[in-house]
């Protein structure tokens, strides 16, 4: 199979989604009392302008001309902004007749060029007061709902994760395997690439793959299976990319072993995030692996040589090099809250990010799982593997939000970038997705003043 990896695509959308009386991050800073507008899943515009009254989701009125409003205050708003809306979908027939692309048509409207009012409905969502946040991007993780992405190719499998990950917060992921054979790796890609051909995505959007392995240190291992460890193979990758091109995005190695400087420099020359994690590197290997390419940490501070005043290691690279983007597992079980906060205060210039490292057993009790093909248990909330090593967790991103702003300190600004607009940057799909701004996708995550999720949407579509 090959050809381009194909943008995201959902069923047809029709209709306006505006939410009024929210606390909107955006890249420039927090909006009070904030409104933003997306037509047809698609940001058009964001503004200081809330106070109207609103329902919740599914209150609307049809947009045919008649102006009949389903509820107080969305009459006045759907004919003060009718004209402005029908003048944006114009604008955007005439981008897409022309040949623009669905970015560029975004920005001036609507990608598709079809007129929402005419069309379809306007959706007001009052916040009272709430969070508006761009959607989540979780580019590491393994399953949830008992399913795992190393069984891809199974009926299901993709859209139980997605879904459950999406109605917590995650509007986009990258479907992330373990240390496998190359023909289980294929199949994983076999499978992502044909989903998402198919299109319609219903719950989270599965962006690509991040392979965390085969490329790994047989010293740290991890939950991963070290009979699969491999020695790095750029004709491994050069043949998933003819045959699968965009869809891998991140690869997480060890930096130290034979051959993987090579890996890294073709990882950045075409386009993929190079990554350290189950790695026994030094400190002055990691340096000269970034000198190579190398720009991403996984689970920091887990799986690698640790800090010491004289031998800084791993963990010490990651920390002082500002050119390493930094992952962490914010749950309080992978990583001490007062680790977290270190690692907070020198990643402090957009090079955090938020994972979940979530396994099959997100969403679900104690029991016994699968991580790939090792058993696990978890007991407790605690996934460990039979030889006693932490595996994945349990974890959603709108958990993980939360322990970020009420145990590391971060303000709500700063948890949102490491939740969204750092990996999206990192996954090479910040121009569509993971900042609140128009001509992005209409990807939400609202909560109330305490955090409490409220809902979420993807591209205008109410997901969770």
């Amino acid at each position: 199979m090959s050809g381009v990896l194909p943008d995201r695509q959902f069923a047809e959308k029709k209709g306006v989604i505006r939410f009024v009386n929210a606390r909107i991050v955006t890249p420039q800073g927090v909006i009070e009392n904030g409104t933003c507008e997306a037509i047809d899943g698609w940001i058009v515009s964001v503004s200081p302008s809330g106070g109207e009254d609103g329902e919740e989701a599914g209150e609307a009125y049809g947009g045919s001309g008649q102006g009949q409003a389903a509820a107080g205050g969305i009459e006045a708003s759907a004919k003060r902004d009718a004209a402005d809306i029908v003048a944006a979908a114009d604008s955007a027939q005439q981008h897409a007749e022309s040949g623009g692309s669905a970015i560029q048509a975004a920005k001036a409207g609507t990608p598709n060029g079809s007129s929402a009012v005419d069309a379809g409905t306007v959706r007001v969502i009052d916040a009272h007061g709430g969070w508006l946040l761009p959607g989540f991007v979780d580019i590491h993780v393994h399953g949830g709902m008992g399913e795992d992405f190393m069984d891809a190719g199974k009926p299901g499998v993709l859209d139980t994760i997605a879904k459950f990950h999406g109605s917590h917060g995650s509007t986009s992921m990258l479907a992330t395997t373990m240390t496998a054979t190359r023909e289980m790796i294929d199949g994983v890609l076999e499978a992502v690439w044909a989903y998402r051909l198919k299109g319609e995505m219903p719950g989270a959007s599965i962006e690509g793959v991040h392979l965390e392995g085969p490329f790994i240190s047989p010293q740290w291992p991890g939950a991963q299976n070290p009979e699969h460890i491999s020695e790095p193979r750029t004709d491994w990758l050069e043949d998933w990319e003819a045959r699968f091109p965009g869809l891998i995005r991140q690869l997480t190695l060890a930096p130290e072993r034979e051959g993987a400087l090579d890996v890294i420099a073709w990882l950045r020359a075409n386009g993929i995030t190079a990554a350290l994690g189950h790695t026994d590197a030094s400190y002055e290997e990691v340096l000269a692996a970034v000198e190579a390419g190398l720009n991403h940490a996984v689970h920091t501070f887990n799986a690698m040589t640790p800090l010491h005043h004289r031998k800084p290691g791993t963990a010490g690279a990651v920390l002082g090099c500002d050119g390493i983007v930094a992952e962490v597992i914010a749950d309080g079980i992978h990583v001490h809250p007062g680790a977290v906060k270190l690692l907070a205060k020198v990643k402090t210039d957009g090079n955090l990010v938020l994972v979940t490292d979530a396994m099959s057993a997100a969403g679900l009790g104690d029991g016994d799982y699968f991580l790939g093909d090792l058993p696990v248990v978890v007991k407790d909330g605690v996934a460990l593997t039979q030889g006693g090593a932490l595996a994945g967790s349990r974890l959603t991103m709108a958990e993980g939000f939360r322990f970020l702003v009420r145990e590391a300190g971060l303000s709500v600004e700063r948890a949102s970038d490491a939740a969204s607009g750092a990996p999206a940057r990192q996954a090479g799909i910040s121009e569509t997705t993971g900042s609140i701004e128009p001509g992005k996708r209409a990807d939400f995550v609202l909560m109330d003043a305490s955090l409490n999720l409220r809902g979420v949407w993807a591209e205008g579509r109410k997901i969770g």
